[in-house]
């Protein structure tokens, strides 16, 4: 029975306009446990990473900056929320639930995060919602500790994952994989071990045969031995920042051919959630949801 970070600061207010990227957090775990997907037993509350971890990936000054509560006018600009103690926290808390996300994903095969997926942090920088990176930091955590040797990054999120790219150059222990769309943010891409860049209203049938011709191409050159999986739900046609075209099922085939890939290929993996800017709330819940469902289904 696959494991789920959840904690009630995933979802902690926030002024009225920058609300609604937030409001997700509340509702996939109760949508979740109210169709049954998951159970209570499954959901663990992570406390807040030791900096040790963070330090892995995150230059010691900027880490000190976000600490401190110092970063610039511009800096806070640049991330897109207004800076907090308690969405420090948040991050914190974030980055631990897919650490220890991918410690359970060793023990069940699959492990989930209702939050994370914040891959536009780089190593001196936030950006775009995103203070750490969760996946970079798991990434480096499994690496230092020599749980693991090749660690393979799956991100399908709309936008490219910049900041795990900028981390991860030149690292020959972990494969960066993004799939993105090439005129979206950010507008200032970095180099992945393998990026694929897609058109403006892309559709289902090209999204998902460059996504299996990339697995099977990674497999053959990497052999990764653990995968961590971005998840995101703005490559949805109805998303308001995505620019794909992406029908609601052709996002649940993707991540099936994923967690499919992966149990076939006995690779453990951690999920963290992604991005999701449909207008109606609705369609950002169901979609998130079908990462869940997929995972019940193969992991039984």
């Amino acid at each position: 029975m696959f494991k789920v970070a959840f904690h009630s600061i995933f979802a902690h207010p926030l002024p009225e306009n920058h609300r609604f990227p937030m409001l997700k957090y509340e509702l996939l775990p109760a949508q979740l446990l109210h169709e049954g997907t998951v159970q209570e037993t499954q959901l663990f509350s992570p406390e807040e990473v030791d900096e040790k971890h963070l330090l892995l990936v995150h230059q010691r000054a900027y880490w000190k900056k976000l600490k401190q509560l110092s970063l610039s006018p511009l800096e806070q600009r640049r991330i897109g929320f207004p800076l907090s103690k308690l969405l420090v926290e948040r991050e914190r808390r974030i980055v631990q639930g897919t650490i220890d996300g991918a410690l359970h994903a060793l023990e069940d095969g699959v492990a989930f995060n209702i939050a994370g997926g914040t891959h536009h942090a780089g190593s001196d920088w936030g950006e775009g919602f995103c203070l750490l990176n969760d996946q970079a930091i798991a990434a480096a955590y499994l690496v230092n500790s020599k749980k693991l040797a090749r660690i393979l990054i799956v991100d399908l999120d709309v936008h490219q994952g910049n900041g795990t790219a900028e981390i991860f150059m030149n690292h020959s222990q972990v494969f960066t994989f993004s799939m993105h769309g090439e005129k979206n943010f950010p507008f200032r891409k970095e180099k992945s071990d393998l990026d694929i860049s897609l058109a403006d209203s892309t559709e289902d049938a090209t999204f998902l045969t460059l996504l299996q011709e990339a697995l099977e191409k990674i497999f053959q050159q990497f052999s990764p031995e653990f995968v961590f999986y971005q998840a995101g739900v703005d490559v949805l046609a109805s998303d308001q920042l995505g620019r794909l075209s992406l029908s609601k099922e052709a996002c649940r085939k993707r991540d099936e051919m994923v967690l499919r890939w992966c149990r076939e290929h006995h690779l453990p993996v951690q999920v963290s959630m992604g991005g999701g800017y449909s207008e109606d709330i609705k369609i950002i819940v169901d979609a998130h949801c079908n990462t869940f469902r997929v995972a019940r289904d193969l992991y039984i």
